[in-house]
């Protein structure tokens, strides 16, 4: 489809406004349909122009790595808010404060708090993403979340302007919060503690080993697709489901990491979508658990008329 003339007058702006943007090169799975309107914006005066330009005329939607995320065939209606180097910065502040752009990965903070010798942010080693997706999904593992150290969070609002929203704003629960529809993270900051940079790095070396040994990570996938019921693992009943291996399309669940899908034959991501749905129909019919997806799904059907 052709997205016409730009939704807004481009006068002035300084980021990179492109109509029909294909999204799956930007996302791990490597799959899925085009952006009508892909906003990669030069910082965050750029950002705020735009969408003060923009009113909410559009659906809005950030995206980071997308390593968590299904974009489906027919693509993502509105608005792609990509958000690149000029929001990838990190300083360190006064307390044990890390102050960081919403482009910044998780490795890199983790890092950057060890060389510092702040404790805390340790986890962010074995989360693949950004901050910003961090903060909206309160991404987590190996036993700590966004929620244990987030103070606040900058955020550019649909409208344009800019607000701070304390961690208690966010209203956080397990991989979700309740940050407005359409807001984009532009900027968070992480309370850690004093720690020795070796004792951390030796944390962060024993998480990345971990993920190495357990997660299929050099494959194309979207990371933990769904959420771990309470007390139980969401790879456990995959597993006793008897769903280890299978495949859909060009989409299969990783033999590795039963909570993994993984595009292995050119999956589209309606193959991808439909096994997880699959997947989630035999473990209800094994266990009785109705298991939710981690990873989000955005976007249209495709059009097969």
């Amino acid at each position: 489809m052709s997205a016409g003339a730009a939704p807004i007058d481009t006068q002035g702006l300084r980021g990179k406004l492109t109509p029909d943007a294909p999204l799956a090169k930007l996302v791990w799975f490597k799959a899925g349909g085009a952006a009508d309107w892909l906003f990669e914006p030069a910082d965050r005066a750029d950002l705020e122009l735009f969408l003060q330009r923009l009113g909410g005329r559009l659906p809005l939607m950030a995206l980071g790595l997308g390593s968590n995320l299904i974009v489906r065939d027919g693509g993502v209606a509105g608005v792609v808010i990509k958000l690149g180097k000029p929001f990838a910065g990190i300083d360190v502040e006064d307390g044990h404060v890390l102050s960081c752009g919403a482009g910044a990965h998780g490795i890199l903070v983790a890092s950057t708090a060890r060389d510092a010798g702040i404790a805390g942010v340790e986890f962010m080693r074995g989360i693949p993403g950004t901050v910003g997706g961090f903060v909206r999904m309160n991404g987590g593992a190996y036993g700590r979340e966004v929620a244990d150290v987030l103070i606040d969070c900058d955020v550019v609002m649909p409208d344009g302007a800019l607000v701070t929203l304390a961690a208690a704003d966010l209203h956080y629960s397990y991989r979700h919060s309740q940050l407005p529809e359409g807001a984009v993270v532009v900027g968070a900051r992480f309370q850690g503690q004093p720690g020795d940079p070796a004792e951390i790095g030796a944390k962060m070396d024993a998480i990345g080993d971990a993920r190495e040994n357990s997660q299929p990570l050099r494959t194309r996938t979207g990371g933990s697709t769904f959420k771990n019921p309470p007390g139980q693992k969401a790879w456990e009943l995959v597993d006793a489901a008897g769903c280890r291996g299978l495949r859909l399309g060009g989409a299969q669940v990783s033999e590795k990491h039963t909570n993994f899908l993984i595009n292995v034959d050119d999956a589209t991501s309606a193959d991808i979508e439909a096994l997880g749905e699959e997947v989630k129909r035999r473990v209800h019919a094994h266990s009785g658990v109705e298991l939710e997806w981690e990873i989000q799904r955005v976007g249209r059907q495709q059009d097969r008329s």
